[in-house]
């Protein structure tokens, strides 16, 4: 009876091994919108040998053999163009899938940027805006330093209806005005990272022509040594910010610095944006007794002030805005602040590039003298509110401006803050992780939204996106898949002229590449830039602008 018994295990076993269940890489799966006009490319896993058959429901099929390693590949004529089909493979099922125009998106902050951050200029049309046909697939962000992957970690297709808020902005607007132009769903890839140069995104072998890259890779490569590095970082920010907390009087005062009940009567006043001094006799110990020559609180006449700086404002409410919720608008701040309003914490945020926008929960705000408490804390760099932002308390249809003077007190007063890997910044790391897994997929042509961080190495960026290029194209099977470059856009101040030429080489770099690139074409974003925001607004006119070239 026991020799029975393990006898049936052993056959069920084998059964089960004989027709293991397939495995799909995720990005074929419900919701994927697939290039017309193309073949039906599918690919996946199962056990070697094992037979597949992959069936569009009312339409046609075909019968696969995984290969030794248990890959496999299957094409089928192209989907009708429109429609919406449900395909079969093997015990697999794809419901909901769309034929029309697929993009792939990639590149830094400017691609990556959701469109949450740009409703201050397209609030209404992205709150009206359905369309169950303009779908995403983000691919998550991971690096990977030793293996070209075949798939990416969990993530699904999600339309506009579903996912709006967290589209990259500027392929957001690419696939309506698409959409508008030709009726047709629109499927886009985003594998894109904010920060990142444009060697993460190539191969190593591609990039073999390029030594520096390989050996700062090559430095890296070990799992062991990025951990250490990792926890001696760890250490350091831990050790930074416990001696600024602990050195902070601001904290520990038996009134605290944010109460609304707290002097400020001898502290310095600012300008908040400008930071000039309109007065600032002081006393004692403080810092600025040694500042002497100097207009801003945020250096002290020749190097940055880092470490944590407190601004108070005392702000007259109507009636009005009394009792109710709000919102708090605080700009751009660098590098990360607290805020306070009447002594409530509102919000943090923890690096200068988003927008300050906290909610003042109901109750806080009331009739009369409100006290508003901005806790700002420098790393790196001078500390600064960036100017020709909106700094204002928002009740209803009712706003009141925070910008003019503020009482201001240093802190504690730091050392810089330690420094940071940031491994995705690191080559071919992004290819393997994040475009390896989805280049076979076929698109109708790939949005590039990148150089920012190259512009300090403008000199190689040129060979560096003609390789990547030349990678992807060869990588994809598709030797003459359309690239649409963005050019950069504007950005520093005017008087910033040494910055402000950089950037315009680079865009030179970028126009000559897409002129001596065959099927590749620059998109004009200059026009769109804003001297105080390296991540303009305006990503519908450049999408626009987008939509235009592809339908070309």
């Amino acid at each position: 009876m026991t020799r029975f018994i393990a006898l049936s295990i052993i056959s069920v076993f084998s059964l089960m091994t004989a027709h293991a269940e397939v495995r799909l890489p995720r990005i074929y799966s419900d919701g994927m919108v697939v290039q017309r006009d193309r073949p039906l490319s599918l690919r996946g896993y199962a056990n070697p040998g094992e037979e597949i058959t992959v069936k569009v429901i009312k339409g046609n099929k075909t019968t696969i053999k995984a290969d030794a390693e248990g890959h496999w590949t299957a094409s089928l004529p192209a989907l009708k163009t429109g429609r919406t089909y449900t395909i079969e493979v093997g015990d697999k099922t794809i419901s909901n899938v769309a034929v029309g125009d697929v993009l792939l998106c990639s590149g830094q902050s400017n691609m990556e940027l959701p469109v949450n951050r740009v409703t201050d200029m397209f609030a209404e049309e992205i709150a009206s805006y359905k369309n169950a046909d303009i779908r995403h697939f983000v691919v998550p962000k991971e690096f990977d330093f030793a293996t070209e992957r075949d798939d990416v970690s969990p993530t699904t297709w999600k339309s506009v209806d579903d996912d709006a808020m967290n589209f990259s902005a500027l392929a957001y607007f690419t696939a309506k005005a698409l959409h508008e132009k030709t009726g047709l769903p629109v499927g886009i890839i985003n594998a894109s990272w904010g920060g990142t140069p444009v060697e993460s995104w190539i191969s190593e072998t591609a990039l073999s022509s390029f030594p520096r890259a390989i050996n700062e890779k090559r430095i890296y490569s070990d799992d062991s040594y990025r951990d250490n590095i990792k926890r001696l970082e760890g250490e350091n920010y831990s050790r930074w910010n416990a001696a600024m907390w602990s050195g902070d009087p601001g904290l520990h005062a038996e009134i605290k610095w944010y109460a609304p009940e707290f002097d400020d009567s001898s502290w310095a006043q600012t300008d908040l944006i400008s930071g000039t001094f309109t007065d600032g006799t002081v006393t004692g110990d403080d810092l600025h007794n040694t500042w002497r020559g100097t207009d801003r609180w945020s250096n002290d006449g020749l190097n940055p002030v880092n470490g944590s700086h407190w601004l108070r404002k005392n702000v007259e409410l109507p009636a009005s805005m009394a009792g109710k919720p709000g919102v708090i608008r605080l700009g751009c701040i660098v590098d990360a602040d607290s805020v306070y309003v009447n002594g409530t914490f509102v919000g943090t945020t923890g690096y200068q590039y988003p927008p300050r926008i906290y909610n003042i929960p109901a109750g806080v705000l009331h009739e009369g003298t409100n006290n508003v408490t901005v806790r700002v804390i420098s790393q790196n760099g001078n500390p600064h509110f960036v100017a020709e932002k909106p700094y204002k308390i928002i009740v209803g249809n009712e706003s009141v401006s925070l910008e003019g003077k503020w009482r201001y007190h240093l802190g504690a007063q730091m050392p810089q803050g330690p420094g940071m890997e940031f491994y995705c910044y690191k080559p071919s790391v992004l290819y393997n992780a994040m475009i390896s897994p989805v280049i076979d997929y076929p698109v109708a042509g790939t949005v590039w939204y990148q150089g920012e961080s190259n512009v300090g190495r403008r000199n190689e960026y040129g060979a560096l996106l003609k390789t990547m290029i030349s990678n992807w194209r060869k990588a994809s099977g598709d030797t003459e898949m359309p690239f649409y470059i963005v050019e950069l856009a504007d950005f520093l101040h005017p008087s910033d002229t040494g910055g402000r030429k950089a950037w315009a080489e680079m865009r030179r770099v970028q126009a000559e590449v897409a002129e001596e690139t065959p099927n590749a074409t620059l998109i004009r974003n200059s026009d769109l830039g804003e001297w105080n925001d390296i991540h303009p607004l305006d990503k519908k006119t450049l999408g626009r602008r987008v939509a235009d070239a592809i339908m070309k």
